[in-house]
């Protein structure tokens, strides 16, 4: 099958594009003698992830219980959920997890420890990293004294085993230039490392202390001796955020096909797929910032400029005299995290050729 025998709007993935990017960061990681655990939340498939553990990953990331759930069941044998779980329910489903698997998830407060303490015991403990705010202004412990206070907790329990602790640098995305880029990704890690120094000192060290987003790994940056894990997610496909980050689309293996509907003035192209297709999301500021919501390719300059559910508007007079109803484009999103969890499945495509239909299982796992 071709790609322009697909029914639109349809998510590609390229497969050389996204194995290269795969190759890449497993390169950067061995020449800085860390793992790489990636994040699967970019990709939201166990076919992936097990393609990723193939080519070296020493685990998998993920964001949700759920999505867990699906990865285990898919083979996938070492997992650290990177968010903060509260809720009996959630707690549960962990340790009937941890059964069969190697599974682990974050804290960043007594109060959760509490709640985790009404579910295991000292014969099945609970594997947990914590997590340190490191600039993003989102979950994870800010204070010295309120991580010495948590480790003094967890040493108090026994049904609590530390493994570690993570970071996340997210605000990197709002990095103005490569330099500033450059001094978010060392200063995280400083920071990082500087609560792994008081978690040895309070008799605690972790075996784990794990870092990254796209931004700050995708440049070669170096990693700070101590640290030992990468978590990198959106790499492995990019958008066009991530693509202001390197200069160019050489890395963008992700796309979305969309047939043009209606061409209804000089200037005005709909395409058949909207904000239920694309998303919104815009990002605003810094080295990511975006002017549109979704890059056309093959077409320069060419960006979409609305959209409601199922339409994008592009008002583009040079466009418009260039396409006629019923061709196919491809657009390059701003965030295809969130895209790729509105398709059932993606193409994995070469040139114009379509190689396989793989099922994103762990769409919609949001519990």
């Amino acid at each position: 099958m071709k790609i322009h025998d697909l029914d639109t709007p349809s998510l590609l993935i390229e497969q050389d594009v996204m194995l290269q990017n795969i190759t890449q960061m497993q390169r950067y990681a061995h020449e800085n003698n860390v793992s790489i655990r990636p994040h699967t939340k970019t990709h939201k498939s166990s076919y992936i992830a097990l393609l990723q553990s193939d080519q070296g990953a020493a685990g998998i990331t993920v964001a949700k219980v759920g999505e867990a759930e699906v990865m285990a069941k898919a083979g996938l044998k070492d997992i650290f959920i990177a968010n903060e779980i509260v809720g009996t329910k959630k707690l549960e489903r962990i340790k009937a997890l941890q059964k069969s698997i190697d599974i682990s998830f974050g804290l960043d407060s007594i109060a959760q420890a509490k709640m985790i303490e009404e579910v295991f015991d000292r014969d099945e403990k609970a594997n947990v990293l914590i997590e340190i705010e490191v600039g993003e202004n989102r979950s994870g412990i800010i204070e010295e004294q309120d991580f010495i206070d948590l480790l003094n907790y967890i040493k108090s329990t026994e049904s609590i085993l530390f493994k570690g602790i993570f970071s996340h640098d997210g605000h990197s995305y709002g990095a103005n230039n490569i330099d500033e880029l450059r001094e978010i990704h060392l200063e995280s890690q400083r920071r990082t490392l500087r609560f792994a120094t008081i978690a040895r000192d309070a008799g605690l060290p972790p075996a784990t202390v794990s870092i990254g987003s796209t931004p700050s790994l995708v440049h070669n940056f170096p990693i700070l001796d101590g640290v030992t894990e990468i978590r990198p997610g959106t790499y492995i496909y990019m958008d066009a955020s991530q693509a202001n980050v390197v200069g160019s689309l050489r890395m963008n293996a992700a796309s979305v096909l969309a047939t043009v509907m209606s061409r209804p003035t000089a200037e005005r192209v709909v395409l058949d797929v909207g904000a239920k297709g694309l998303t919104m999301q815009k990002r605003s500021k810094g080295i990511t910032a975006t002017n549109g919501m979704g890059i056309i390719v093959g077409f320069e300059g060419v960006e979409i400029d609305s959209m409601y559910d199922e339409h994008s508007l592009i008002y583009n007079r040079n466009f418009r005299d260039q396409v006629q109803v019923g061709d196919q484009v491809r657009i390059i999103p701003n965030h295809i995290c969130p895209v790729v969890n509105l398709y059932d499945y993606f193409y994995l495509v070469s040139g114009e050729d379509v190689l396989h239909e793989i099922p994103i299982d762990c769409r919609g796992k949001l519990q």
